[in-house]
């Protein structure tokens, strides 16, 4: 059961770095206004249309730089995962997760996406944080003396 749960988040977080990788491409390559509408995507596209300062937009390149390399680090975690590294369980769960905490509380909790696919990426990585940590859990009680070699 362990190993499915490893199998399962590893799959996640590679869908999940996926998607961030790809929203990254997306935001650094087009033009200010898309970005925001890519990422706000709740609110109604006109009300996104502005004429924004370039210092807006390289804000919003660097979120997307951020965007990619998040999603290339999870990606290369959840195949260490998939492999039963337990380092990788708490270094992908800190880059997705804290990365998908801050979109959660300022775009979600601010009401400004929709469900797909911004609030389904936040469970998706939210599973995989549970499942992964679950798994290491019990790693750890079948062998304690892991903990004194971390």
């Amino acid at each position: 059961m362990m190993r499915v749960s490893l199998m399962v988040s590893a799959v996640l977080w590679i869908v999940w770095g996926l998607v961030h990788a790809f929203a990254g491409v997306m935001i650094v390559s087009g033009n200010t206004v898309s970005g925001f509408q890519a990422i706000a995507d709740a609110v109604p596209p006109a009300q996104l249309e502005a004429a924004y300062h370039s210092a807006v937009g390289a804000v919003l390149n660097q979120h997307g730089w951020n965007l990619l390399w998040f999603g290339v680090v999870t990606i290369v975690g959840g195949i260490f995962i998939w492999r039963g590294n337990m380092t990788a369980i708490w270094v992908t769960a800190m880059v997705g997760g804290l990365a998908d905490l801050g979109y959660f509380i300022f775009i979600d909790l601010g009401g400004h996406a929709k469900f797909f696919p911004g609030t389904l990426m936040t469970l998706i990585s939210a599973t995989a944080i549970v499942l992964s940590m679950w798994v290491w859990v019990c790693h750890l009680r079948a062998q304690p003396s892991a903990l004194r070699q971390i």
